[in-house]
C-alpha cells in the first residue's frame, strides 16, 4: 500500500495537465464539481459517477451500543451516513492494481 494521498491539488493539476486550461481554472473547476456533489448529497441526493461508483446519504435508526471496555450500555442517537459504492469497474481496477 501507498501512503501517498490524492488531494484537491492534485486532481486540479491533472484537469491542467490533461484539459489545458489555466491553473486557476482548474482549480475553480474541481472545487465547483466538489460543491456540486457535496450540495447535492447535503440535500439527500444520491451521487453516481458512471464507471466510478455510487454516493448516498443513508439514515441510520437509534440504537444501544456497548462500551466495550466496560460493557456499559450506550445510547447511539439518530444519524445521517455517508455510503459509497463502487461501480464493478472500479472493483475490477482495484483488485488487479494500478493498470488502466
Amino acid at each position: 500500500m501507498s501512503d501517498k494521498t490524492l488531494t484537491r491539488m492534485d486532481l486540479s493539476e491533472a484537469v491542467f495537465r490533461e484539459v489545458g486550461l489555466s491553473r486557476n481554472e482548474s482549480s475553480q473547476l474541481v472545487e465547483s464539481v466538489l460543491d456540486h456533489m457535496s450540495d447535492a448529497l447535503a440535500s439527500g441526493q444520491t451521487v453516481k459517477i458512471s464507471s466510478f461508483g455510487t454516493f448516498s446519504v443513508r439514515d441510520k435508526a437509534a440504537r444501544v451500543g456497548r462500551n466495550p471496555k466496560t460493557g456499559e450500555e450506550v445510547p447511539i442517537h439518530p444519524r445521517r451516513v455517508l455510503t459509497f459504492r463502487p461501480s464493478h469497474l472500479m472493483k475490477d481496477r482495484v483488485a488487479t492494481g494500478n493498470g488502466k
